[in-house]
Formats: structure tokens, sequence, C-alpha cells
């Protein structure tokens, strides 16, 4: 069954090269015929691994067109995941399979209510990977990448294919603890790189600050039933902040360059799952005020 990626990024540039490489049916679905134009141009994707580049002619088709899908990775921005979607729903097959890869949460819900016959999966990552240009992707650290049915059903049997492309996959009974606990972790160590414009290392200059938000975090997610992603979350805020400390989050990285982040669906989703739960948060609610107006004044979305 050929897998359909659409969201050209870095993560969906990634899954297709390594699929392609191993010899595995993979298109991309590309907005429209100039976006497909100059990917012809450019001969397919490049893959820069350890400093070798790889050009993989991936066959590539614009949304609109095409045969009946039956399995689609969605690899977009959690903000583009909900038109996205809407943009292929009219050639997903009943009871295709669609793999939601974005950061937060909120968006594979919003996608989910939409597809009612579509089997939505979600998927959590910590592989590294950016977009040097367009379609030309770096792979930049191995990780880990948890997929799961919130509904429940059965294990995809195509996982043994991720495992046979080289993508280190695991199958994830209770996704939605994983998809929090990656939340917590990018809600304690984004916004502060952005507010603070620094990489992620220079912030254990800011032990308070990171420490207090770890605790609201950890009583956010008891407060929703999740207490194991609770369980060592300022440890492993550090490690994480250790581990990277060269990087820059993706967060900075989007206000940088002038595009729009993710707040809606990490920092923002943290709060209204607060208000819901009636709790105060006023740390992380203040550092969410504080990244607003930030983006504000920079002339980018709030939201």
């Amino acid at each position: 069954m050929t897998w359909s990626i659409l969201g050209a990024g870095s993560l969906g540039c990634l899954w297709a090269a390594r699929l392609s490489r191993a010899g595995l049916p993979v298109r991309l679905l590309l907005r429209d015929r100039q976006r497909l134009n100059a990917y012809r141009a450019l001969g397919g994707v490049t893959l820069i691994e350890d400093g070798r580049e790889s050009l993989y002619p991936i066959p590539a088709e614009t949304v609109a067109q095409g045969a009946p899908i039956q399995r689609l990775l969605l690899a977009c921005k959690a903000y583009d995941a909900e038109s996205a979607a809407a943009s292929v729903a009219a050639r997903l097959a009943p009871g295709a399979e669609l793999i939601l890869l974005q950061n937060g949460l909120g968006s594979q819900q919003a996608v989910s209510a939409h597809l009612p016959r579509t089997r939505c999966l979600y998927a959590s990552s910590t592989e590294g990977a950016f977009r040097e240009s367009d379609f030309r992707v770096v792979f930049a650290g191995h990780g880990q990448t948890w997929l799961g049915d919130e509904h429940g059903g059965p294990t995809p049997a195509w996982l043994t294919e991720l495992e046979q492309a080289g993508i280190p996959a695991q199958w994830s009974e209770n996704i939605l603890e994983r998809l929090w606990r990656k939340l917590a972790l990018n809600c304690a160590i984004n916004p502060l790189t952005v507010l603070h414009q620094c990489r992620n290392g220079e912030l254990a200059g800011h032990p308070d600050e990171v420490a207090a938000l770890c605790d609201e975090l950890g009583q956010l997610l008891h407060a929703c039933n999740y207490p194991a992603a609770a369980q060592e979350l300022q440890g492993d805020v550090e490690r994480v902040i250790a581990a990277t400390a060269a990087n820059f989050s993706s967060m900075y990285q989007d206000v940088a360059q002038g595009r729009r982040s993710e707040i809606a669906y990490l920092l923002g989703h943290a709060c209204r799952e607060g208000d819901r739960l009636h709790l105060a948060l006023p740390r992380l609610r203040a550092v969410h005020e504080r990244l607003r107006a930030y983006l504000v004044a920079r002339g980018l979305p709030d939201t």
C-alpha cells in the first residue's frame, strides 16, 4: 500500500526519503500546481545525513488529483492540520488510516472530529530534523516515534514497514499520555527560550523559572489523570536542556524567522485544560501572556 505524505517539511521529507530508500511505495501530496512544479524542478527530496547528500526522486502530485488514499501521513504544523486534512478529505477511502504527526495537543482531536470514517492515529516523535531549504532536509538526531489510537483498536501491521525503513517506531496503548508528556517538556523549555532569546542550554541559568513551570505542569498532568507523565518531569526537562544545550528550540526558530508559532497547541492548550479543571497555574499563565505579548509586538499571531 502506498504511503501518501502531506506536509513536505522536515519530518515529512525525512519519512518520505527513508521509506523510498527502503523500496516502499511513497508519494508526496503538494498543495498546488506551483508547488508541484517547484518540486519537480529540484528532482526530488534531498536528505543530508552525516554530511552526505542523497536525492530521492519520489513521485508527487497535488492534493486535488490522484487515486483514493488508504494511508496518509499528515506531517504539517498543528495550526495547518485541519485545513490540510480538509483539502484531501474527498480522496480518503472509507476506513483509511491517517497518521497525525503534530506538536502539542488539540489539532489531532479537531481533525478526528471532522473525519469520522477515517482511523486517526496520533504520533509523537523525538527525532531531530530541520529543513535547510525547500525539499532539502538535514537529519539532526536519532530518536523514537510513538504511535497510538485514542479510541483503541489493533496495532497496524505496517509498523514492520517503518522498521524496514529505519524509522524507529513503537505502538503505545496510551498515546495521549505520551503526547501530554512531550507537551509538558515543550511548555517548560520552548517559551522560555523565546522570551530569553537563548539556546536551550542557557535555561540552566534560569532554574527557578524552569522549576516553577515544571511544578505547575505536573499539577496539570495529575489533574488530567496522567500521573505517569508527571513523574520526574523536572529532571527530564533538565536532562533535555543539557543534552540539547547548543540547539535553538523549534519555537525559537519559528519566531526568529517570522513564522507563526504553535503556541495555541502547547501553552494555549495547557491553559485551556487548566480552565476546564479550575486550576490556577499562575506561573504557566504568566508565561503564556508574556509570550503572547512578545509575538504581537513582532507582528506574529498570538494564537
